[in-house]
């Protein structure tokens, strides 16, 4: 449901005909997109590489015009920058921006669990439960492509259990941009700190809304510390390097 609300309608037939989304020849645009975010969950295309659309179509066994329809929702969302004579590049959000995501995730995330704790089911508990196992099978089998996806895919498990698809759709367009900036800004390839997950999940099976806003706060904090946003290095900033190749001083 989640990535689906990205889509939109499809070539090839109307919406919710192409269960499981695989044609006769190839895919559906739907499913390139659901596949282009898990890849990016992954960590298997990383910032700033180029993506054509030949490419995709030949992965996918799918005429341009389907794959163009991905790529240009992708586009629309920030995941995919697309520069004239150059084409799709992969996004590569810069710690300011990584900064701004994590800022408007402070203001969505902590409430919503909040919210998810005072409403919670017993189907609820089994879907997060079943996730937050999940990602400790991962962890023990040291598999670090699935455990990045599993990790980054709870955010939008909580923005479901949440029901609104206007929350959704921001969650996951959101997740995938922090995926990409912690594939720039982080010192480890990790997926979300071990256990934290787990607290979230206990205060919200206990109907703590408060513990469970305020773990959330914590994570999000802990994600910001990996991806150094408050460090003194600054980034490159075009703006200041033409201006040094403009001064008359500078030495051969």
């Amino acid at each position: 449901m989640m990535l689906d609300l990205l889509s939109g309608p499809q070539a090839g037939g109307s919406e919710g005909d192409e269960s499981p989304q695989r044609l006769k020849h190839g895919y559906a645009a739907s499913e390139i997109t659901r596949r282009l975010i898990l890849a990016i969950f992954e960590h298997r295309l990383p910032p700033g590489a180029r993506i054509t659309e030949s490419q995709l179509a030949d992965a996918f066994n799918v005429s341009r015009t389907v794959v163009r329809l991905s790529m240009n929702k992708l586009s629309e969302i920030g995941v995919f920058i697309k520069t004239p004579n150059i084409g799709h590049v992969i996004a590569s959000p810069s710690r300011r921006e990584a900064g701004m995501m994590l800022e408007m995730r402070h203001m969505i995330e902590p409430p919503m669990v909040g919210s998810i704790a005072s409403r919670r089911s017993a189907e609820n508990l089994k879907i997060l439960e079943h996730h937050v196992a999940m990602e400790a099978e991962a962890r023990a089998e040291n598999n670090r492509p699935r455990l990045v996806r599993l990790t980054g895919e709870f955010h939008m498990k909580l923005a479901e259990i949440n029901g609104n698809p206007y929350l959704i759709r921001c969650m996951t367009e959101l997740q995938v941009l922090t995926c990409l900036a912690i594939l720039v800004h982080a010192e480890r390839d990790l997926g979300c700190p071990r256990d934290e997950h787990s607290d979230i999940v206990k205060a919200i099976a206990q109907g703590d809304g408060e513990t469970a806003s305020a773990a959330m706060a914590h994570h999000l904090d802990h994600i910001r510390e990996e991806l150094q946003l408050d460090s003194a290095e600054a980034e490159p900033d075009l703006e200041s390097a033409f201006r040094w190749l403009g001064r008359t001083d500078v030495a051969d």
